[in-house]
């Protein structure tokens, strides 16, 4: 598997990329991805793989879940820790629709897809010390 260190200029987009298994070993959460989005001399190339946080505190990961899409009117929402919407939600499919950098701290927002025809909205917080990676 080849490894990239995410640094200031990112080297892959999320953008569409469907979350199919997250799990944590060793202070190390994995996010398994069925595509992570590469541009190289301007040309996208889609690659399976996976995106690690080394250095991972749980206690400092959270998740808010809506109860539909965002923009559908009025909402409600609930807010886990990311170690109880593992074990939630293990087998849903969580679709990155925008994803944001800041230093120590992961933003992704998107879908929580439970069954195909009703997605609610997700904004998942992710704290790590270490390095984050792709894994293709």
């Amino acid at each position: 598997m080849d490894k990239f260190i995410r640094q200031k200029n990112i080297v892959f987009s999320l953008n569409g990329s469907r979350v199919k298994e997250i799990k944590f070993h060793n202070k190390m959460l994995t996010l398994k991805a069925d595509t992570l989005f590469r541009y190289v001399d301007n040309e996208e190339k889609e690659y399976t793989g996976e995106i690690r946080f080394n250095d991972c505190d749980l206690s400092l990961c959270s998740v808010l879940i809506f109860n539909k899409t965002l923009g559908k009117g009025r909402f409600m929402g609930n807010a886990v820790y990311l170690e109880e919407f593992m074990e939630s939600y293990k087998n849903c499919e969580f679709e990155i629709i925008t994803e944001g950098y800041f230093g120590n701290s992961t933003t992704y927002s998107g879908w929580l897809w439970e069954d195909e025809k009703n997605p609610v909205s997700v904004i998942m917080y992710i704290w790590n010390s270490g390095d984050m990676e792709y894994g293709i």
